[in-house]
């Protein structure tokens, strides 16, 4: 596709499809090699008003857009989860490469045949893990040195949104997919305890991940809470992060750059380490990492279409987030053999 404007259309036009449409449009704007061409959803009213609001075709099902001959050669798939692998091995069959939402897949069974599909047309899949082009996760990855430790924490207030999957589909992939990114090592083992509280599905959740090299981590996520919440704190030899996913901020602190503090820029230093939530130690030097802001999915999408203008794999590929929707079912087995165990059925 070098060279060539990439004609795209979204499918689905509910909360994250119209930011698709959206961003697609900007990028356009921008001068990015991107034509915005049609949406596709059930809805008539929803798809008429983003036609309208675009000046794009609009089509009930992806067999209509695709029977309509405008060249579609893109496509983000942005329909409830269980319904991924039906729109998107369509596309793919009709050799349209595909940008998928996360999850991939509501089951392994159907990403499998999602990714079979892919290879047999020779397609691109890219998984929509938005966090990975968080500019506060792009700025960590360029410090690690073997994370031995993380501790995630994503809390949300309770919205009808995303009800046909569970917290850890819904919220916990995110970290699940950036630790997976940050650690070089598979798991070992999974424990975890789950809990539906306004849902027929689990909303809260904890879950303890050993790697084989020895790296722990611990999630939490809810959707349920009385507060929102983004962070990601994580441990290396002589170094401990802070990043927080709603600020784009990320803290360094380090044991070795403290010599040579007089006890005021110590006591300063404290006094920043307690403000970001730590515990003031003399010996330690915080430091705020430069950060490149920008919107995720932008990003992401930009990624997206360079990908599919180079032939580069994607950042997020198909294969990354079936490691992520392996371990994320994976949990949830572990949660419910243990709910089972205590009586909590």
């Amino acid at each position: 596709m070098a060279g060539k404007l990439l004609r795209v259309a979204v499918v689905g036009a509910g909360a994250f499809g119209r930011n698709h449409l959206r961003v697609y449009r900007e990028l356009a704007l921008a001068g990015a090699a991107v034509e915005l061409v049609a949406v596709v959803d059930a809805d008539a009213s929803v798809v008429a008003q983003a036609a309208e609001e675009y000046g794009i075709a609009a089509f009930a099902t992806v067999t209509e857009l695709l029977a309509a001959g405008l060249g579609i050669m893109a496509a983000s798939v942005c329909v409830p989860t269980v319904h991924h692998a039906v729109v998107a091995c369509e596309l793919l069959a009709a050799d349209v490469d595909v940008l998928i939402e996360k999850p991939l897949a509501g089951t392994l069974k159907d990403a499998d045949r999602i990714l079979a599909v892919a290879a047999e047309h020779g397609r691109v899949v890219q998984v929509g893990h938005l966090e990975r082009f968080n500019p506060a996760v792009v700025a960590a990855r360029t410090k690690l040195n073997r994370p031995m430790f993380f501790e995630s924490h994503r809390l949300s207030v309770f919205t009808p949104r995303s009800l046909d999957v569970d917290v850890v589909l819904d919220l916990m992939i995110h970290d699940l997919d950036i630790v997976l990114s940050l650690v070089d090592a598979p798991v070992r083992e999974v424990r975890a305890v789950g809990l539906p509280v306004l849902s027929k599905k689990v909303d809260i959740a904890n879950v303890r991940l050993e790697f084989e090299n020895g790296c722990i981590a611990n999630f939490t996520a809810s959707r349920v809470s009385t507060e929102r919440v983004r962070k990601l704190r994580f441990f290396q030899p002589h170094q401990y992060l802070s990043l927080d996913f709603a600020r784009q901020d990320l803290l360094m602190i380090d044991v070795t750059a403290a010599a040579g503090l007089d006890a005021a820029q110590l006591a300063a230093m404290a006094a920043m380490v307690a403000a970001a939530g730590g515990h003031p130690t003399a010996g330690l030097s915080l430091k705020k990492v430069a950060v490149d802001s920008g919107e995720p999915l932008m990003l992401e999408l930009a990624a997206f279409v360079e990908a599919l203008q180079s032939g580069k794999t994607p950042v997020v590929s198909g294969a990354d987030g079936r490691a992520a929707l392996a371990l994320a079912l994976e949990i949830n087995a572990v949660i419910e053999n243990h709910a089972q165990r205590a009586g909590l059925n």
